[in-house]
């Protein structure tokens, strides 16, 4: 009989595991940024087949903002991760989506850099009368360093240059254009021998949520289990990585093809810094306030109020990570 059971048991679970339908995810940056290093582990673990009967065979990405929007809703399941300003521009111009989860609530994979010989710029003042590049405008890093100068005094005292990636701004950064830009993670786990940190974004803003988990409402509303499972098996992969970061980091190697060592020193970096990186999937409303205030800071979407209740439902999250007010 206990081998009928097994033998039964084992059979349930090959038909189970053959009938999970295979789909690629949605996921900003995937491969290039931290955003996505949950759900690597979370593929590798299986947890997208137990928890939400899917087969994730890979993941869909861009460079972020309206496209990796446009990529999730035409997805077969319009669901994916992707910043916060192009979730938020998306609702301003009618979009019929969902948010369902947090993401990532820091800017702790952002560092500020200089030359290795330079070792003129310590403190935030050092920056008088020098050249600051940042991504582009309306982006994060324009939002951070628009608060930093407006914080001390040095909006009319410094020359921002839009640098484009991060591979522009360091080759600015070397040949002099700038004298200090930004990289992020992992690339900084990469580069950290060739140049000086001066300050990390987490300095001047602790609590920025940047990503969050977004859903095509109409799927959504006849479809709940399965964006309960994703949001499930990304918990596990976030849990795993803060319990098992040795562990979390070779997966992150495979999925980012890059050496394991690279991930490792990444996925330090960002669970040592201030506050909470990667949400379990709670939400941060001080966090998605910041973000909202520096996009109408820097013109990125119309100045006035954001009625986050109309757009924001916490009943997919599990009961302990919904908010207590």
């Amino acid at each position: 009989m206990a081998g009928f059971l097994r033998a039964a048991a084992f059979a349930a679970g090959v038909l189970g595991a053959a009938s999970a339908l295979a789909v690629d995810l949605t996921v900003t940056h995937f491969g290039t940024g931290m955003y996505g290093v949950p759900f690597a582990v979370a593929r590798e673990k299986g947890w997208f087949k137990s928890d939400a009967g899917l087969d994730v065979t890979g993941f869909i990405t861009s460079a972020g903002g309206g496209t990796t929007i446009r990529n999730a809703l035409a997805s077969e399941i319009p669901y994916g991760e992707v910043a916060l300003p192009a979730a938020i521009a998306a609702i301003q111009q009618g979009v019929k989506l969902t948010i369902v989860h947090g993401g990532v609530l820091s800017v702790a994979d952002q560092v500020w850099i200089t030359r290795k010989d330079d070792a003129n710029i310590k403190k935030f003042a050092d920056l008088k009368g020098k050249k600051l590049g940042y991504s582009s405008p309306k982006s994060v890093t324009d939002i951070i360093t628009s608060v930093m100068l407006q914080n001390n005094g040095l909006t009319s005292s410094v020359e921002r240059k839009s640098v484009g990636g991060i591979g522009s701004g360091l080759t600015a950064l070397r040949e002099g254009g700038v004298d200090m830009t930004y990289v992020t993670e992992p690339v900084w786990s990469k580069e950290k021998g060739n140049f000086r940190v001066a300050w990390w974004s987490t300095d001047i803003a602790p609590r920025v949520t940047q990503t969050v988990g977004i859903v095509r409402t109409d799927y959504l509303q006849k479809n709940p289990d399965v964006i309960k499972g994703i949001i499930a098996a990304r918990r596990k992969g976030v849990e795993f990585i803060k319990s098992n970061p040795f562990e979390a980091a070779p997966i992150m190697g495979r999925e980012y093809k890059i050496p394991p060592e690279q991930a490792k020193t990444a996925i330090e970096s960002v669970l040592g810094a201030k506050g909470v990186y990667w949400s379990r999937g709670e939400f941060d409303y001080e966090g998605m306030e910041f973000m909202l205030k520096g996009l109408q800071m820097v013109k990125a979407i119309p100045e006035g109020p954001f009625d986050w209740k109309t757009v924001i439902d916490e009943s997919y999250l599990p009961a302990d990570l919904r908010s207590k007010k």
